[in-house]
């Protein structure tokens, strides 16, 4: 494999969806837990017994499959083909908004210079000068830690042209280090920042979530595909509320230290392209391998031929009883099976519902977090020799994603509807208000290492359409318009559902975190 781009899985955002989920709420977290008995075809095990997965791709195969995107320019496909192919339903568009800010994750304090000199509060530095900032002081010295030559008020040092494909002169640097960055640097909520605009962002991108070799053996194609989606991908996060930084809770950014001449051409060749759905921003999704077919989602699920060129296109993992049991955690383990998939591609497609039977009990989880707990590439697999068939259960598509359909009990969200493509224009924008609130507030509380967890599934409405919710690995988050978006997890989710939940209590107007 070729390093080990491109790999991520995308668990970034409140939108990522586990499709099909079925979990019961518990005191104090989520667990899929009961059901009915397992199906006497399935795999029974012995102690010290193995177990093979028959599995197909890398990552959570929605959108853009990556691999598939460099198979099809191979073939001779355009970058319009590419993304048309994937991103089913959106039309081709243009930035609107240039200039974005990229949370730098590993840098705590901002003192710079730059070749050709800088601009910070209003004023020329000249070149051979350095500006530190401290709060909303900017103090010009003479070269790295030189004498003072004055002080202005500014939270922002910016290059001499905040225009894109600006010289390598005007790039600034980080004093030390000589780290250079296109655009300016600053603070944005007391955390160092880099402003700049969003062709010059995506060069830094391209990079880090692709491979600049793939130009070099006919796949310049797929890396203008990754460039209109990786400018898609930020603006339509930045629209849901979302701060952008640096890692791959949004995309991996390293300024110009990771760019690359082959990509720096896929950028500027497709300067200002996005997607649009609805006349904004798409929420533009890949990953490295579909394994010969999307997931379906947000975007119609399509085969993906182009993946045969991937290098997780098949694969196999042989785990034993024994870790799969204390995976599940539900001892020692009699059987295991896949007892919902999508039915598309080989060995039915990819596993929506898991069932792990032991000694301690049985435990249902999604295809996605039985992948998580066995550390699998994707949740597209099979079980060997499991000979019943699982139930079909067809991705659902569109904007909104796939429907959660919980059995939530007391929380009064007992019937989730089924969103599909016939909303009323006020319940979508309900749910597009909505998830950028719960993106805003999990952003704030940690994303995925806060007290939530990773995301499952999608934003949903409640039944009665006043609200949205979100569901957790260790909890849920619900808006309404009158309260904004708040956090229930542990004795705090507990004790709401104890209490009569939404039906008795309304939405929650402050988090409820235990």
């Amino acid at each position: 494999m070729v390093r080990a781009r491109p790999r991520h899985a995308r668990t970034r955002s409140l939108s990522l969806a586990a499709i099909g989920l079925a979990p019961v709420l518990i005191a104090g977290g989520l667990l899929s837990v009961g059901g009915p008995s397992v199906s006497t075809q399935t795999v029974t095990l012995t102690a010290g017994s193995q177990l093979t997965l028959i599995g197909h791709g890398l990552g959570h195969g929605r959108g853009m499959g990556q691999w598939g995107a460099y198979g099809y320019a191979k073939r001779g496909w355009s970058a319009t083909q590419i993304l048309r192919h994937f991103y089913g339903g959106t039309t081709a568009g243009k930035v609107d908004r240039p200039e974005i800010s990229v949370i730098l994750s590993g840098k705590n304090s901002v003192n710079v210079h730059a070749d050709a000199g800088m601009r910070v509060g209003g004023q020329t530095v000249a070149p051979g000068q350095a500006v530190s900032l401290s709060g909303t002081t900017a103090t010009i010295t003479n070269g790295c830690g030189g004498g003072v030559v004055r002080t202005v008020t500014a939270t922002f040092v910016e290059p001499l042209n905040m225009g894109p494909s600006r010289p390598p002169g005007e790039f600034l640097k980080f004093c030390g280090s000589n780290q250079a960055y296109r655009g300016a640097l600053g603070f944005d909520g007391g955390r160092v920042a880099n402003r700049l605009h969003i062709d010059d962002y995506v060069k830094g991108v391209i990079p880090k979530e692709s491979v600049p070799g793939w130009a070099d053996s006919g796949g310049a194609e797929a890396l203008k595909a990754q460039a209109v989606a990786a400018r898609t991908y930020a603006l339509s996060a930045i629209a849901g509320g979302k701060k952008i930084d640096d890692t791959q809770n949004s995309q991996v950014y390293g300024g110009v230290a990771g760019e690359d001449p082959r990509t720096n051409r896929a950028a500027d060749a497709t300067a200002g392209q996005i997607l649009l759905n609805a006349g904004k921003p798409a929420f533009t999704e890949f990953s490295s391998s579909t394994g010969g077919y999307t997931a379906g989602g947000r975007f119609p699920a399509v085969r993906d031929d182009g993946d045969a060129a991937s290098p997780n296109h098949d694969w196999t993992a042989t785990v034993s009883a024994g870790s799969v049991g204390a995976a599940f955690g539900v001892g020692a383990l009699r059987a295991l099976e896949v007892i919902e998939a999508n039915g598309l591609g080989p060995e039915n497609g990819r596993a929506i519902k898991v069932r792990a039977v032991g000694s301690g009990g049985t435990r249902e989880v999604s295809g996605e977090e039985a992948r998580s707990l066995l550390q699998l590439k994707s949740s597209f697999f099979s079980v060997r020799g499991q000979t019943s068939k699982p139930k079909i259960v067809t991705p659902p598509t569109g904007p909104d994603g796939p429907g959660l359909g919980l059995d939530l009990g007391s929380l009064g969200l007992g019937s989730l509807m089924s969103l599909g493509g016939d909303l009323m224009p006020g319940m979508m924008q309900l749910l597009t208000i909505g998830q950028s609130a719960l993106n805003g507030r999990y952003d704030e509380l940690g994303g995925i290492t806060g007290p939530l967890g990773q995301v499952i599934g999608v934003p949903s409405l409640t039944p009665d359409a006043n609200g949205v919710m979100q569901l957790f690995e260790h909890g849920l988050m619900l808006f309404s318009t009158q309260t904004g978006a708040h956090a229930l997890t542990g004795q705090g989710l507990a004790d709401y559902l104890a209490e009569g939940g939404l039906g008795e209590l309304g939405f929650p107007a402050a988090d409820r975190i235990g």
